[in-house]
């Protein structure tokens, strides 16, 4: 019985030894995969920090460029004002411009307008003075021959030696 307790005990020794040795390389693997957390985390916190340090830097320059096509956009619109507005400014000018030209071209001219006055107010005098010398006078061709005639004044009297001549009608 001896023997046969002894191979038991150096199989239990040797088992006792492994399990040992299994939970001995347990521990060392639980400390390991403790200090693989904690540095699991540690990573896990530089990772963050140096993602946020990159999306911000890429934030900024973001934002410096969003401004710069701001202020591009801000040249570009008021350039457009600018134009704009001159092409306004000559629409107006040319739209009043080519109206005085055409009324200057038709309207006759201040000397034109005062040699024409004056020769109205001549032609006036000549006519009131050919009203005078018989311009009212209704004159005619008479008869077959067509003999000038003229319309007279039957209450008249009649004037002359002869009593031929006689008042027109009208004066």
């Amino acid at each position: 019985m001896n023997d046969a307790a002894r191979p038991l005990d150096a199989e239990g020794m040797k088992w006792g030894l492994l399990m040992e040795g299994a939970e001995l390389h347990q521990r060392l693997a639980e400390a390991q995969l403790e200090k693989l957390r904690a540095h699991t985390a540690d990573l896990d916190t530089v990772v963050r920090d140096t993602i946020r340090r990159a999306m911000t830097e890429e934030l900024r320059e973001l934002a410096l460029a969003a401004r710069q096509a701001v202020e591009a956009l801000d040249a570009v619109k008021r350039a457009a004002n600018w134009r704009a507005l001159g092409w306004q400014c000559a629409s107006a000018v040319l739209c009043t411009a080519i109206p005085l030209g055409l009324v200057r071209l038709a309207l006759p001219s201040a000397a034109e307008v005062a040699a024409l006055r004056a020769q109205r107010d001549a032609l006036a005098q000549n006519v009131a003075r050919l009203e005078q010398r018989g311009g009212r006078i209704a004159w005619r061709r008479c008869g077959a021959d067509g003999r000038l005639c003229v319309r007279v004044d039957r209450k008249a009297p009649a004037y002359g030696e002869d009593s031929d001549y006689y008042v027109v009608k009208g004066y």
